[in-house]
């Protein structure tokens, strides 16, 4: 977590940070504007190097609250092969695609992640 807290504060990013006692467990909210450029990059920087340095400590990239689109490269990462026998159980149960689509994961692995 102050590996975070600093990174964020190196590049003049105002990011709270609360946390789940016990668990190690803790989010990271970017206060910033979203159609400033510079500012976007910089906070989609420290938070892939924040999802980084929690897959290199055994952690996970994200937590109870879902995943959406924003994590997908990192969900790729963590999971690794286990990602096919998810795209293989997604289409098993939802053969039309309609729960969620183009969440989680990319269904087509050759397909570009989303754009943000």
């Amino acid at each position: 977590m102050l590996a975070a807290r600093d990174d964020a504060a190196a590049n003049d990013l105002v990011a709270p940070i609360v946390g789940h006692v016990g668990d190690g467990n803790f989010h990271m909210t970017f206060l910033m504007n979203p159609d400033d450029p510079a500012e976007f990059g910089r906070a989609a920087a420290v938070n892939a190097r924040l999802v980084e340095r929690a897959l290199a400590m055994g952690g996970t990239c994200t937590g109870e609250h879902g995943v959406g689109t924003g994590k997908m490269r990192a969900v790729e990462a963590e999971h690794g092969p286990a990602i096919a026998l998810m795209r293989a159980i997604k289409r098993a149960l939802d053969p039309l695609n309609i729960l969620n689509p183009g969440k989680i994961f990319r269904l087509d692995p050759d397909a570009a992640f989303p754009e943000r």
